[in-house]
This record gives C-alpha cells, structure tokens and sequence, in this order.
C-alpha cells in the first residue's frame, strides 16, 4: 500500500473533533478538488503489517484512516488485523468507491457539488456526511443516503482570511435556516495542532 504518512494528533473536524487519533493518509485520489489542502500524493510502499506495527507505537484506540481517497487501497484484511489490536477504525472518503464492510466509521465528504458526475457518490449508509461549503454552491440534502450521526456544513478554507471569514458567517446564515446541518469548524488549524 502506498502511505503519505502515518501520524498521532487529535481529530479537528467533524463528529469526533477533539478525540486523539493515529492518522493513517493513504497516497492519491480519483478526484482533483481545486480547494484540496492536502499533499497526498508521495508517498512509501508499506505492508499491511508495517502499517499495523506503526499504529501500535501510539496508545489511541481511534485510526482514522485518510488521503487522498482511502478507498482506492483499503482492504479489509488490514481493517480486520487493526481491530485485532483493539484499534477502531473510522474512514474519511469522498464516497465514490466502495469500502470494506468492516468498517467502523465512516465520514462521507461528498466533492460532487464542485466536480458533478465525476465525483458521483455510491455510498447510501454513512455515520456522518461533511460538506465542503464555500458560500456560492448550495448543498444538496443528501436525503438519498442514510446518515445515522449527524450532517456537517464545513467553511472551505481558502487561504485567505478576509475570504475565510466571509465563507464562515455564510456558513452560519445557511445553517440558521436550514437546522438538519452542523458546523464543523477545522479546529487543528485554528489552534496550529500538527
């Protein structure tokens, strides 16, 4: 498997925010988002049991397995031997591959409001859905697929902070008339959180 890296920080979005996590980001993705932070293409050939032997060195029961797109190399081979180290497994995926059924978590962060067919999701049961809101596209309801948690509106972060802020009180406005959504704030950037 091809791994960006492997790290141990807090989860800073989403459901779980403020919960420690090892990170494991797999390299590449199927899609191309022009607001994309991550550089998640290099990376190192790992086996399944060196990614395992990594994780073990951090004592968090939560991986968050992440890209890229996760779902391009996860296997349920290695979900199953990270649960035999008593790890939970939760995957951050932009939803248009299938995952392993043995999945814990699963955080749907759809793209297809910004790239249309190509970034078509197939997943119809997720635990949370996170969307990307940059003040200009309205999201769609997502009513087709079965979120058991909660659904999240997150600020797209431009780099610009006179922009940031506009996109957050957009943010707010949209959720004040439209309560089925949460805000999900990236507090590891806020608070420079490796």
């Amino acid at each position: 498997m091809k791994i960006n890296e492997i790290f141990y920080s807090l989860q800073g979005e989403g459901f779980h925010t403020g919960t420690a996590a090892v990170f494991v980001r797999f390299a590449g993705c199927n899609l191309q988002c022009p607001f994309c932070d991550t550089k998640h293409n290099d990376g190192r050939t790992m086996s399944e049991a060196e990614i395992v032997g990594e994780v073990m060195q951090y004592p968090a029961k939560h991986v968050v397995i992440t890209g890229g797109e996760p779902a391009l190399q996860l296997t349920e081979n290695l979900v199953d031997a990270l649960h035999s180290i008593g790890r939970r497994v939760a995957v951050e995926t932009n939803g248009t591959r299938p995952l392993p059924a043995n999945v814990d978590w699963i955080t749907l962060s759809p793209k297809d409001l910004f790239l249309g067919a190509t970034a078509q999701v197939v997943l119809r049961r997720v635990d949370e859905i996170k969307v990307v809101f940059d003040g200009q596209h309205q999201p769609p309801e997502y009513s087709e697929i079965e979120v058991s948690h909660a659904r999240f509106l997150q600020p797209c972060d431009t780099g610009d902070p006179q922009k940031n802020s506009a996109i957050a009180a957009q943010t707010v406005d949209y959720i004040k008339g439209h309560p089925q959504w949460r805000l999900s704030l990236q507090t590891h950037k806020m608070l420079q959180i490796p």
